[in-house]
């Protein structure tokens, strides 16, 4: 069985949903300290040919809390991104097909910042047709104290995994033979060039996939998605 572990990220690039379809079993961190400088509430879109950041503001709270205890601020204005993304995409090919997928998880009503991207994570696999298993960290019976390989291995054979997926960006932080000493093949995976037509060159990269959506049919996506190499 092919494991993936990743914290919830807020409508993330194409490597996300990458790892997510190369995986049997994709775990989703829930109860692991939330990091401000992260891209868990935070991403990308394209306005006027140039990357602009978006947010989802949060409640004020304590510094260590987990994702799972984060709370989105009442002044989360999901029809102003709504009209943002329409200003920004509303001239692209499939505007259409991603405006429909954004509004659907916006509108979904859930203050807690976990279940709220969790769902967006849910309904995005889904418009993908990826049909990988997801299951939420805290769910997990292993000793959730632990910490970087120690904790990730713990759900590897919690789960009975045979194999561990990272990201590429991750390739110093394991072990490969650490992993092999518990029958655990751990390879990395590394996403090609993805570039596509957007409204002027040159491309811009690393941006949401609400971009992809806005400028590509679901069946460029699915070529996309395959466009990567474990190493």
């Amino acid at each position: 069985m092919k494991l993936a572990i990743m914290q919830p990220y807020f409508l993330p690039y194409i490597g996300y949903w990458q790892l997510l379809a190369a995986s049997d079993v994709f775990v989703i961190y829930d109860n692991i300290e939330y990091t401000k400088k992260g891209w868990i509430n935070r991403n990308r879109m394209l306005t006027n040919n140039e990357p602009k950041g978006f947010t989802i503001p949060l409640a004020k709270g304590s510094d260590y809390l987990n994702i799972n205890e984060r709370i989105i601020s009442p002044t989360f204005n999901k029809i102003k991104l709504l009209s943002q993304t329409k200003t920004a995409y509303s001239k692209a090919p499939y505007f259409d097909q991603g405006y429909r997928i954004l509004e659907e998880l916006l509108m979904f009503d859930e203050t807690n910042l976990f279940k709220f991207i969790h769902n967006s994570v849910l309904i995005i696999a889904r418009e993908l047709e990826i049909e990988t298993d997801l299951i939420v960290s805290s769910t997990i019976d292993i000793n959730h104290s632990m910490k970087s390989s120690e904790k990730v291995l713990a759900i590897c054979k919690e789960l009975g995994a045979s194999m561990y997926i990272n990201p590429i960006g991750g390739i110093n932080l394991y072990d490969k033979n650490e992993f092999a000493s518990f029958d655990i093949h751990l390879c990395f995976l590394r996403s090609g060039d993805i570039v596509y037509k957007q409204y002027t060159e040159p491309f811009v990269p690393s941006l949401s996939i609400l971009d992809l959506l806005m400028f590509n049919s679901f069946d460029n996506i699915k070529q996309f998605m395959k466009d990567y190499k474990l190493v």
